[in-house]
């Protein structure tokens, strides 16, 4: 049987193949692409196995029952093709081919996956010579490693291996880990605090490789919801619709593009509306607003043009513009304004600075928590990010609030984490205390409080945790008596160590 820990071995040993000549932001797409045609590879061919036993060898039978499978996968597509011309000096160009095609017979569900990737990119690989070395290893690594529906220990594991990975990558690549990854723990933890049910809409606007909307669709236990995604990076959306495959999520609606200006999601010329959404968008992105802006920058004046309400077809900033050099709350207008207007709730990250900053998003702030959208904010821990140690906290919203008051939560505690060399991590005590608190409105001291919206404006809106949690420890008092008969005994000592030193000098005749 093939286990999760096998699959990681072998990604680790291609990784190998790469390590040194590539950099790891690019050959992830690589590795994690020819896990991906090994798996369709051997699922087909499990298939084929089966149909020719049921149908004792009958081609059309077979052919006519293989049209009917949730995808379809040519000879020249198959892993068992490609490793068998591993030889060949063409042999990126055939790997190509074969992306292609498996592109172009499945294009409801794959279309433009594999567009990002060139498996003959001089650029990536260097020279020919080089580059077949590469490929060639590659297919060796990934030959050992059976796929096959009955040889795998359960349906998750490929799933879980390819995410696993993916983690691992966005580790090693720093700065950029953040863009296309949120911690699995951090999407654990906003999943469960959005609360998806049957039947629910379930939205990412800023997808990166998917795992926070995978973390939401596996809280529903019969999978009965429809999840939507819109990711700007072509290789990112590509990861996520090969990541949603995998974990057998086929019909998840995962769109190209800047969701601010080109937002895809949309229903009766209006954005779609969803139950819940779940996000980790770009902390504090600049130029957010340049996709609202004319090509050459300018006014019909020949002035620096502005972001104005009046520019987006979609009202969505009509309580204010967020500052041109922090999108936060743009993005967090675009998902309010996303939101069903029953039972719409979502669980966003944002960095600190969105609780206390003022101009435009002190208005922004104010209007939301005026009109009772402002359900929590959670501090969370120091370090838990990929490439950043920027504070993040989690704010959720609702719409049809059956209270008017805030809870806040601070997590940041040094016994609310588990401490890491680089990174800290959420445990999953962690996580519950923070989910059970939250759930049942709890006020803890030192860690949450429930706060008035009459409490929230005596403190001008102002919604920066410590303000509302105190965590302060007082000192245990000091017992001056203590201190001075201390002092005093140790005078003592000092008094009997010098007499003694004299007497030593004495005795040497100094």
């Amino acid at each position: 049987m093939t286990t999760k820990t096998d699959i990681e071995n072998v990604l680790w040993s291609a990784s190998d193949s790469f390590r040194g000549k590539i950099d790891s932001s690019r050959y992830k797409d690589y590795i994690l692409s020819m896990l991906f045609v090994k798996y369709l590879s051997d699922v087909h061919k499990s298939k084929v196995q089966k149909l020719t036993e049921n149908y004792k060898g009958n081609k059309v039978r077979i052919e006519r029952a293989l049209s009917y499978e949730s995808f379809v996968l040519d000879e020249e597509s198959t892993f068992d093709y490609l490793y068998a011309n591993k030889n060949d000096s063409e042999i990126g160009q055939k790997i190509n081919v074969a992306l292609s095609h498996i592109e172009d017979k499945n294009s409801d569900k794959l279309k433009d996956v594999f567009r990002a990737i060139d498996f003959n990119s001089q650029v990536d690989f260097g020279a020919a010579k080089e580059k077949n070395a590469i490929l060639k290893n590659l297919l060796d690594d990934f030959n050992g490693l059976d796929l096959r529906p009955e040889e795998i220990e359960s349906n998750d594991i490929i799933g879980d291996a390819y995410e696993y990975m993916i983690s691992k990558f966005a580790s090693d690549a720093g700065k950029k880990g953040g863009e296309f990854f949120t911690p699995s723990e951090i999407s654990e933890l906003v999943s469960r605090l959005a609360e998806p049910v049957e039947n629910d809409r379930i939205y990412d606007p800023t997808c990166g490789s998917g795992g926070l909307l995978l973390k939401a669709y596996k809280k529903v236990l019969n999978k009965k919801v429809a999840i939507y995604g819109q990711e700007s990076n072509a290789q990112t959306r590509a990861l996520c619709l090969m990541n949603m495959f995998l974990h057998g999520v086929e019909d998840a609606n995962i769109w190209l593009g800047d969701t601010l200006a080109s937002p895809k999601n949309i229903e009766n010329d209006n954005l779609m509306k969803f139950q819940v959404v779940v996000a980790n968008p770009p902390f504090s992105l600049d130029k957010w607003d340049s996709g609202f802006l004319p090509d050459s920058g300018l006014d019909e004046k020949g002035k620096p043009a502005k972001m104005s309400a009046s520019l987006d077809p979609y009202k969505r900033f009509t309580l204010g513009v967020p500052p041109k050099s922090k999108g936060d709350y743009a993005f967090v207008l675009h998902m309010i304004n996303s939101l069903d207007e029953e039972n719409g709730r979502m669980a966003v990250v944002l960095p600190h600075g969105t609780l206390f900053r003022g101009s435009s998003e002190g208005k922004i702030r104010r209007s939301l928590l005026e009109l009772n959208l402002v359900d929590a904010v959670i501090g969370l821990p120091p370090n838990l990010f990929f490439g950043t140690s920027i504070p993040a906290c989690i704010m959720i919203f609702k719409k049809n609030k059956n209270n008017k008051d805030v809870l806040f939560i601070d997590a940041s505690g040094e016994d609310c984490f588990e401490k890491g060399k680089n990174q800290n991590t959420l445990r999953e005590e962690d996580i519950k205390r923070i989910v059970e608190t939250y759930k049942e409105r709890k006020e803890i001291e030192k860690f949450s409080h429930i706060a008035t919206l009459e409490e929230i404006k005596e403190n001008d809106f102002n919604l920066n945790i410590p303000r509302y949690v105190d965590t302060f420890e007082e000192e245990e008092p000091v017992n001056i008596q203590e201190v001075k008969q201390e002092i005093e005994k140790i005078d003592e000592e000092l008094v009997e160590v010098r007499s003694k030193l004299q007497e030593y000098l004495k005795e040497l005749g100094l």
